[in-house]
């Protein structure tokens, strides 16, 4: 059974930062495709970063530039770093991961289609 926790989200000002991560259980993050998604109120789910087994990456236009994924397959951990961050970036924030170890055209990569496995999410507020 896959489980995937994430934590580190918060209350931040403008201007701050964070990092999320995401522990993952009966999944190994090093073979496959994971990512964090972002839903704010009233708004539809969307993927922010990926990143595949080969450590590509892929990033939503808003975010580029500001976040980081990454990974540390020995913790089989998945983190996103989240700089400069703005009131609009204030959204509950989601690790997915799936059995596919790279997606092409990339922009399938932020598909939440792609994904089969989710965490239950941590909040982000950023005020202005």
């Amino acid at each position: 059974q896959v489980q995937l926790v994430e934590s580190g989200g918060g209350s931040v000002q403008a201007g701050g930062s964070l990092r999320l991560s995401c522990a993952a259980s009966g999944h190994t993050f090093s073979n496959y495709c994971a990512a964090w998604f972002r839903q704010a109120p009233g708004k539809e789910r969307e993927g922010v970063a990926s990143i595949d087994r080969y450590g590509g990456t892929t990033y939503a236009d808003s975010v580029k530039g500001r976040f980081t994924i990454s990974k540390d397959n020995a913790k089989n951990t998945l983190y996103l770093q989240v700089n400069s961050l703005k009131p609009e970036d204030t959204a509950t924030y989601y690790c997915a991961t799936n059995r596919y170890g790279a997606l092409r055209p990339t922009t399938m990569m932020l598909s939440e289609n792609e994904y089969m496995y989710w965490g239950q999410g941590t909040q982000v507020t950023v005020s202005s």
